[in-house]
């Protein structure tokens, strides 16, 4: 499975994208993010107390929000490709 980091993401990772072994779902994929690149992205991925995906975090699977498919629940398979932006204001 792909994974492409945009933005704020891709600066502390150092890839635009990678390849990990599938995991079961979001949540598990962000779990293994977390501790690939440690505690500069848990603290984007993350809500504060770490149970959840933070509002600061938009996780896209296959072009589609996280939020209109199952949250964190949602399930992940070979073919998919993740994408993780910032959350970005401006005009």
């Amino acid at each position: 499975m792909k994974v492409k980091f945009f933005a704020t993401y891709r600066d502390i990772t150092g890839v635009k994208e990678t390849d990990v072994s599938t995991p079961q779902d979001v949540w598990e994929l962000m779990t293994l993010l977390g501790e690939r690149y440690g505690p500069s992205i848990r603290e984007l991925l993350f809500t504060p107390d770490g149970a959840d995906v933070g509002v600061n975090a938009i996780v896209l699977v296959n072009g589609r929000s996280i939020t209109h498919l199952r949250g964190r629940d949602t399930q992940l398979s070979d073919s998919d490709v993740v994408c993780v932006f910032p959350m970005v204001a401006g005009g």
